[in-house]
């Protein structure tokens, strides 16, 4: 049991930390985007290259799947973890000593999102390896409870960084270029993220041991083309499923942001404060959502909950942007767009595991979670596509009630995988 507790708590830590990582452009950069950004460029040109910084590490991710699910499935699952969690730490240093645009340029913004990239390479990695091993050391009558606790750390590191930034907007209000904390406030959470790597490295290095021989299988030298040639519908029916969660996801986490600032006009603290009760409601509701699908099942969980995205998800985000935009109405209807946006992540990281068997399972869940992240990646391409059709600021809620159909109908064309026996590639259900 010591090695159970021992991988569940660091397959938390590491998906805490990788989650802090990923959002940190989202909330903290916000205030600060002309430190990087020359002050004459339009708006729609910031906020594309502000969705730049988001989206590259995004694309990012999937890469760092192929790459460190071959080495979890070929050399180990701790070790491949070990080397993805060094390498991001270092990446998100690195980001934190960045000059600004008014000292090279537009190398500023650039050099940003290049980093970005590699960070996503590294955490990519990171989560491919970490989960899986997790989930091999659970016993699977909890693996949903487990799975849940594991990614309710998503949405409660968005809610962390969000409660950080609003401190430091308290004490260091972002008046201007030459402000604190666009001149350097910025960087305290981003050093926060680096020693957070470090800690979780240590963390691995002496609590964590790699699953036994008989839960990770047998090894293949090409693990990525035998997921391919062995398993291209499941992988196929993961990617309809995973696209709509993470469309959902890209609509709540990087676009409400944006439309509570600029079509309800709250303040930056307002913002920041809407979108921390966004993300704790939706920590909250993940262990439940867990439970849940251990009790009926992942298939008929992610069925029922796309279609509550479609009604309930998409039809809180358009009645909180037809309200009257005070902060009150938006904590409201915030607490509903974070309940029935993004429940799917709370047994998602059971699910994904128990669809790919033991010897290709790194690989399997690292491709099939991160692969659909590359065209939700480009929302606000898709966003612009209803200009002229409908307000900006109701866009949004026809993609979110486009992620539930996709969720459903994921799950639908999706086997039950509750029972699976992670040590037995025969049980593991594959799409014929």
């Amino acid at each position: 049991m010591a090695k159970v507790r021992a991988a569940v708590r660091g397959g938390t830590l590491a998906y805490f930390v990788d989650q802090f990582d990923i959002y940190l452009p989202i909330v903290v950069l916000a205030p600060a985007t002309i430190y990087f950004q020359s002050v004459h460029l339009s708006a729609s040109t910031t906020a594309m290259l502000s969705s730049l910084v988001f989206a590259s590490t995004l694309i990012g991710r999937p890469l760092g799947a192929v790459i460190f699910g071959h080495f979890a499935d070929t050399v180990g699952r701790k070790r491949t973890t070990l080397v993805a969690v060094g390498g991001f730490g270092v990446t998100t240093l690195a980001i934190a000593c960045l000059p600004g645009h008014e000292t090279i340029g537009t190398w500023s913004i650039g050099l940003l999102i290049a980093l970005r990239f590699i960070d996503g390479i590294f955490l990519g990695g990171e989560y491919t390896t970490a989960v899986p091993l997790a989930m091999e050391w659970s016993p699977k009558h909890k693996r949903g409870l487990y799975a849940s606790i594991i990614t309710s750390t998503s949405p409660a590191a968005y809610a962390v960084i969000a409660g950080v930034t609003l401190l430091m907007l308290q004490l260091l209000p972002a008046a201007g270029l030459d402000s604190s904390y666009v001149q350097w406030g910025w960087r305290v959470p981003f050093v926060i993220g680096a020693l957070l790597a470090a800690v979780l490295f240590r963390y691995y290095l002496t609590q964590v041991h790699e699953p036994p021989g008989e839960l990770t299988g047998e090894r293949h030298k090409l693990p990525l083309v035998r997921l391919l040639k062995r398993y291209p519908k499941s992988l196929a029916q993961v990617f309809v499923l995973m696209t709509g969660v993470w469309l959902a996801t890209n609509m709540e986490a990087a676009v409400t942001p944006g439309q509570l600032k600029e079509h309800l006009e709250l303040s930056s603290e307002g913002v920041t404060l809407t979108m921390l009760v966004i993300n704790a409601s939706a920590a909250v509701s993940y262990p439940f959502f867990g439970l849940l699908s251990q009790r009926i099942g992942r298939r008929r969980f992610y069925i029922g909950y796309g279609l509550a995205v479609l009604v309930v998800g998409s039809g809180s985000y358009s009645l909180l942007m037809l309200s009257d935009g005070g902060l009150g109405t938006a904590l409201g209807w915030g607490v509903m767009i974070g309940v029935f946006t993004v429940g799917t992540f709370g047994p998602i990281a059971a699910y994904l595991t128990e669809r790919f068997p033991a010897s290709i399972r790194s690989t399997g869940y690292g491709v099939g979670y991160s692969l659909a992240l590359i065209a939700p990646a480009f929302y606000q391409f898709y966003l612009q596509q209803f200009d002229g059709v409908m307000s900006a600021h109701m866009a949004p809620g026809v993609l979110i009630a486009l992620a539930g159909a996709l969720i459903s109908l994921g799950g639908f064309l999706g086997p039950e995988t509750k029972d699976v026996d992670m040590a037995d590639d025969r049980t593991i259900p594959a799409l014929s």
